[in-house]
């Protein structure tokens, strides 16, 4: 089974696929990571600034790969801000019944109330560089995310009171139906 987690820039998606990873034991790819590898080899003239631009470019790249690990019948966490609203139109029903996807947003009012742990977080997991992100910025992109989930049926947790890591990935687990993947050891049935 692949597990898409999208939506807006700096809501947690890394920390929530670490999260993942470490209960199902099942590894992620953070689409952030492929970006810079096409950036520093070349392959792209898209700039780190480019996050609309590098979606819709690296998405049949991400396409591929999806449907590899579903062919392999692996499983693997993808996530990243790059994935599409559309990106059921990239797979056959086949794929798609191993294919899951969850976008995260954080409402308005949370924002503007924990920006600054939201910005204080941001190399929890990466460590990034030079990376204080804009408010106004965060709150237009998690709109915009909502607004596609709803358009596209996708299903989305909106973080409006308190950023429970456990909270949030149990949630998580329970959207994708993943807990047929955790034993009573805690591991993987795949692995």
């Amino acid at each position: 089974m692949v597990y898409l987690i999208g939506g807006s820039s700096h809501v947690g998606k890394t920390l929530l696929a670490q999260k993942l990873m470490e209960r199902l034991k099942i590894p992620y790819l953070s689409l952030d990571h492929l970006k810079m590898g096409f950036i520093r080899t070349g392959m792209t003239e898209h700039t780190v600034n480019d996050d609309y631009k590098m979606r819709y470019w690296m998405w049949p790249f991400v396409a591929e790969l999806i449907k590899t690990v579903c062919e392999n019948d692996q499983s693997l966490i993808i996530e990243g801000c790059y994935i599409p609203s559309e990106w059921r139109e990239s797979f056959s029903p086949e794929y798609l019944a191993k294919i899951r996807c969850v976008f995260i947003v954080m409402s308005e009012d949370y924002l503007r109330t924990n920006f600054d742990s939201v910005a204080g977080k941001a190399s929890a997991i990466e460590h990034r560089i030079d990376d204080r992100p804009d408010l106004e910025r965060l709150i237009t992109c998690s709109v915009e995310f909502k607004n596609e989930a709803e358009r596209h049926g996708i299903p989305y947790i909106e973080i409006s009171d308190s950023f429970d890591l456990e909270k949030l990935a149990d949630e998580l687990i329970s959207i994708f139906g993943a807990e047929k993947h955790i034993k009573g050891d805690g591991l993987n049935e795949n692995a």
